[in-house]
């Protein structure tokens, strides 16, 4: 009996070194290992978040250098205010080669924007209807910006038209450069 009681001794033995390894060695590691995981899953997501903020920074980036090339384009084509006189030439110039007559020629008040000065001229010309479409074509191809607003159209006596019209050009604001 000595034989089964050490074997019965043993086993026991077994079975509470199985059991106490268990509660104190494994069962605090996975415990561990679990926590670990939890914290990979969590910088994994995080690090998700950031390479999807990096991409839309990316695409801010490209966009905004896309604006800019506009505002630069767009700021070629707005003359100083310096060069007013030379865009007010090009019109009177356009006019008189497209033979119309020019009748008057006032500027009125300018409209400072935040970035760029309006100057409206108020203009009425003489002439037949193609030199007057030949001068609005010759008008939207100058490399400026303007705008033609309230325009008026009436037949004359001697069939011509006569065209009231207000002509905006547009300038840069030299005080904000």
């Amino acid at each position: 009996m000595t034989g089964n009681l050490r074997k019965i001794a043993f086993l026991i033995l077994l079975v509470c070194i199985t059991y106490f390894s268990y509660k104190y060695m494994i069962k605090p590691a996975n415990k561990g290992l679990a926590e670990q995981r939890a914290r990979v899953q969590k910088k994994k997501v995080k690090l998700a978040e950031i390479e999807k903020a990096a991409m839309a920074a990316n695409d801010l980036n490209k966009q905004l250098e896309h604006l800019e090339s506009a505002i630069e384009s767009l700021e070629d084509k707005l003359p100083s205010n310096e060069e007013i006189h030379k865009v007010l030439e090009q019109v009177t110039i356009i006019a008189q080669k497209q033979g119309l007559k020019p009748k008057t020629i006032r500027t009125l008040r300018k409209k400072n924007n935040s970035g760029y000065i309006e100057q409206p001229l108020k203009m009425e010309l003489v002439g037949d209807f193609s030199s007057f479409y030949s001068f609005l074509l010759e008008l939207e191809r100058l490399p400026r910006i303007t705008k033609i607003r309230e325009l008026k159209l009436r037949k004359s006596r001697e069939g011509n038209i006569k065209a009231n019209f207000i002509v905006s050009i547009f300038f840069q604001n030299s005080s904000v450069s």
